[in-house]
């Protein structure tokens, strides 16, 4: 996990101007977990700063996601959720009840997929997988 500080450094280097509100938004990313969408984030972040607009979170969400530094998941409760890029590969998990996002990784998923791309002729560079379910009654 990247602490603050070494987002923050990643930020300039990219050339990321860092507000003080900016400041606090990669804050509320870096320490928070799970995936939460731009509203979820600005919450988090107005306990902190409470001049913070939730159109500057999306505007800073969007300079981020465009830096690479984070990654945007569409997901099918019509919000856009982030979480920092550079993480381990994970598959996620979509919860169509409740809306919880589980992450999970599987050998096994893995190697199907890559024995898929070579039997069709293709060298895997990447992928993304979503499920989505149900609890199990």
């Amino acid at each position: 996990m990247a602490s603050v500080e070494s987002f923050i450094a990643e930020c300039r280097i990219k050339g990321i101007k860092l507000t003080g509100q900016r400041r606090v938004i990669a804050q509320v990313m870096v320490e928070g977990q799970g995936h939460p969408n731009a509203e979820q984030i600005h919450a988090d972040a107005a306990h902190q700063h409470d001049r913070i607009s939730l159109a500057t979170v999306y505007r800073t969400l969007r300079v981020l996601r465009d830096a690479g530094m984070v990654i945007e998941h569409a997901f099918p409760d019509g919000r856009c959720h982030y979480e920092l890029a550079g993480r381990p590969h994970h598959d996620h998990l979509i919860d169509k009840e409740s809306g919880a996002i589980v992450e999970f990784c599987d050998p096994e998923i893995e190697r199907l997929q890559q024995a898929i791309a070579l039997r069709l002729g293709y060298r895997l560079t990447g992928h993304r997988l979503e499920l989505y379910g149900v609890r199990a009654r």
